[in-house]
């Protein structure tokens, strides 16, 4: 298996059997554990990427519009369980989000390419987490239609990595860090703590892996002699010209990677204007 990291990435990738891939992803990333310089080797055979069309899964849950999709609660077991499937639905695609950031873009140092295979793995275990939570409730993934917000966006960013970057983990992966202390506590009002616990773990996670997005993207704003805070904001005004909304977590930010300028945007409510 010498030097086809990036086939066995972009086999994870289309794999549409959810716990095949799952147990791949597993599997790829405890073999890179135990290959010192497996990555490395690879370097050279990065090969053509995927479509960004191109991402696999199952044929449940039905990809519908955002607007179709089933309304989340929290006071009943039926309102529950929607938004516990909306979760594991973002985990699911975070999971294909993290390969295909490997996979798109050539010539990027081999600790990116293993920064993401790490987030990819722990993505997994997450969406494990919760789609066990899911089974306990009396569903499973695929019994609610879903929407593909967060790929439209990898879509969107496929021709540049600098973009990629700023966009998901910074602003759409970001978002989660915002709203899980707020669905916490509804789901502890609703009695469901086991719930809140899973999101514990999970969250402390997605911090290191909006960090690891913000690190990388100000990596390639040094070589091409850009200033993170401008080009952020100026991708943030080219896709999400309405501004992006609170409520904003502005410690988990900080712990994530953003500087002092854009926390304090955030702190003071100012993003919407800024944007």
């Amino acid at each position: 298996m010498k030097n086809d990291f990036f086939k066995r990435v972009r086999a994870c990738l289309m794999e549409d059997h959810v716990d095949q891939k799952l147990s791949m992803v597993h599997s790829l990333a405890e073999y890179v554990r135990n290959q010192e310089g497996y990555i490395l080797s690879s370097l050279s055979c990065f090969d053509q990427p995927l479509s960004s069309s191109c991402n696999g899964h199952p044929d449940k849950p039905d990809l519908v519009e955002a607007v179709k999709v089933a309304k989340r609660g929290f006071g009943s077991p039926e309102g529950r369980k929607i938004m516990i499937h909306a979760i594991a639905h973002i985990e699911f695609n975070a999971i294909n989000l993290a390969l295909d950031a490997i996979q798109r873009f050539p010539g990027m140092p081999e600790r990116y390419y293993a920064d993401w295979l790490r987030v990819a793995d722990e993505e997994v275990y997450h969406f494990e987490l919760i789609r066990a939570h899911l089974r306990f409730l009396g569903a499973d993934y695929g019994d609610y239609p879903a929407h593909q917000g967060l790929w439209e966006m990898a879509e969107k960013t496929a021709g540049d990595v600098l973009e990629r970057m700023a966009l998901v983990p910074r602003v759409l992966e970001a978002r989660g860090l915002d709203v899980t202390p707020g669905i916490q506590e509804k789901l502890r009002q609703a009695g469901d703590h086991h719930a809140a616990t899973i999101l514990d773990i999970i969250f402390a996670d997605e911090v290191g892996h909006v960090e690891v997005g913000t690190r990388w993207f100000h990596d390639l704003c040094r070589q091409r002699n850009k200033s993170p805070e401008k080009t952020f904001f100026a991708l943030i005004d080219k896709h999400f010209p309405q501004g992006i909304y609170g409520p904003y977590n502005t410690q988990a930010r900080e712990q994530a990677g953003f500087s002092s300028y854009e926390i304090d945007i955030l702190r003071h409510g100012k993003l919407k204007k800024k944007l």
